[in-house]
């Protein structure tokens, strides 16, 4: 995977992903409600909002694990959910807040596990064309990743940084076109969320992030998407969206919003709770 921002070829040019009036209603509860979003070829996007609002119920939708009750989600105007499981999984990724804590696999076979989608029903010969690019992919993503020192550990082992980093290096063994994170930075320290984020902001694939840490979207995210109670509220560059009525309307918090002195971006100072959340 090449870096797009310091203005190399990418292998495959990035991709634009849509969604159209998606809708979803599980047990008479509406979870989304017509939200038609935009992301951008190659950008990174931060879904925001409070719990429940519909981040995780949107990453789901769009990574065919939960089917719309309406509305579509579109890959360059290819419908994905048309698509067989395994041809959505050769395009789009999904790293999920709570990684299977079932495994008792080394480090390096979880890796492994993202060229599932690749590979037929026969092992791939490993002095054939394919095997290099097999193992040249996973090479790739375990050093994107940074989790090389822990290839011979056994998943149990590691902690839940350590877990969130590995599930990073399977995602991008996929080879995706579309990255999806649903809180990626959770159970990180400080200097590997910071980490995290770079590594993510420096692939080049078009990917969407949902994060609680308004502070690292505007730091990271090209733009922003506020979900509130399902629907969308606010989309576009977080130095527009990232405003101090946003934040009362959406989480009920008093803050100031200043640019920060390094990178210009928005930098967010809480001062309190509100006393309720505006639009209650």
């Amino acid at each position: 995977m090449t870096d797009r921002r310091e203005g190399r070829e990418t292998a495959t040019p990035p991709v634009e992903l849509r969604t159209e009036d998606l809708r979803v209603r599980i047990g008479g509860a509406t979870l989304l409600d017509g939200v038609s979003l935009t992301f951008g070829p190659g950008r990174i996007t931060g879904l925001l909002g409070p719990n429940g609002a519909g981040k995780t119920t949107l990453l789901r939708a769009v990574a065919g694990l939960t089917r719309p009750s309406a509305g579509r989600v579109l890959l360059d105007g290819e419908d994905l959910h048309a698509l067989t499981a395994r041809r959505r999984a050769r395009r789009v990724a999904f790293m999920e807040q709570q990684a299977d804590t079932r495994l008792s696999l080394p480090v390096r076979q979880v890796i492994e596990l993202g060229r599932t989608p690749h590979r037929g029903r026969w092992p791939v010969p490993a002095d054939s064309a394919a095997g290099a690019h097999e193992r040249s992919v996973i090479a790739g993503a375990v050093a994107a990743a940074d989790v090389g020192h822990l290839l011979d550990r056994s998943w149990p082992t590691l902690s839940g940084g350590e877990r969130q980093r590995v599930q990073l290096a399977r995602a991008l063994a996929q080879e995706p076109d579309v990255l999806l994170l649903d809180e990626p930075t959770n159970h990180l320290d400080l200097r590997h969320q910071l980490g995290f984020l770079a590594t993510v902001r420096e692939l080049g694939i078009t990917t969407v992030a949902a994060l609680h840490d308004l502070e690292l979207a505007a730091a990271y995210c090209d733009e922003v998407a506020v979900l509130l109670d399902g629907r969308l509220v606010a989309h576009g560059p977080g130095s527009d969206m990232l405003t101090a009525p946003m934040v009362a309307q959406v989480y009920g918090v008093d803050v100031t919003v200043e640019r920060h002195p390094l990178h210009d971006r928005p930098h967010i100072r809480w001062n309190g709770l509100l006393p309720e959340r505006t639009t209650r």
